[in-house]
Order: structure tokens, then sequence, then C-alpha cells
């Protein structure tokens, strides 16, 4: 599957926004974005609802053992957010090609805020504001 700008600018939000720092096992470095949902699901592909910032390690093992990576999604968000991406991923308006470009500058913009509040000593997770 083809990573597109919009992609590129979400991973890095999600990536900066937990503080380059595993949310399965704490380890800090480099980051990997996760989705919970297939990106071929353009409806939820750039929700960061469906997105976590994980080691190597744990993305590996979030795809050798979904059912595990699942439990321990739903037990640390709840299945209120489960049910919310479900219910989202089942949209029918789906995300046109067109809107990528809108959905890339959205997250850089996002990306500069969170750079900036790094820069200024904030610390742990920052949140930020979801394309969807």
């Amino acid at each position: 599957m083809k990573i597109s700008a919009a992609d590129t600018a979400f991973s890095k939000c999600i990536r900066e926004a937990n503080g380059y720092t595993c949310e399965m096992c704490g380890k800090d470095g480099r980051m990997e974005c996760s989705h919970v949902y297939s990106r071929r699901h353009r409806t939820i592909r750039w929700c960061k609802d469906n997105a976590k910032s994980l080691c190597n390690g744990c993305h590996r093992k979030w795809h050798e053992s979904p059912v595990a990576a699942f439990k321990w999604f739903e037990g640390k968000y709840g299945s209120g957010r489960v049910e919310l991406l479900i219910e989202q991923m089942n949209n029918r308006n789906k995300v046109s090609k067109l809107e990528e470009k809108d959905i890339a500058k959205h997250y850089r913009e996002q990306l500069r805020i969170l750079e900036g509040k790094r820069a200024d000593g904030e610390t742990g997770y920052i949140d930020f504001l979801s394309w969807q």
C-alpha cells in the first residue's frame, strides 16, 4: 500500500504526540505508527483514535498476535473507543483521494503545534486535533 503525504504527516503526529514512546512497553526512541484497524479502511485511516505509537518489537507483536493485541487495546482505551472506531469504519462516506492534500496540510499544522509544545517543555502525551 502506497504511503501518501497524509500518511506521513499523520504518522509524525501520532509519534510526536506520544513523545516517541511506545504505548505498549514504554520504550523511548524510534517509533512506528500502528493502526488498530488496517489503513485500507479509508474512513478511519487518518483518525487518531485508530493509531498508536509502537516500537518495532511491539508493532511486530501487534501483527503476530492480533487477538492479544486487541485485548490490550480494548483494556487500555475501553470498549467505547472500539465501538466508535467500528461505527466510523463502517461509515459509507469514504475519504476521497482529493481530500488527502487537506489531510496532509491539517496534520502538518498539528505537528508544528505539537513540536512547539515539546520545545516549550511539555512532556508526556500531548493531545492534538484529529482530522476525523
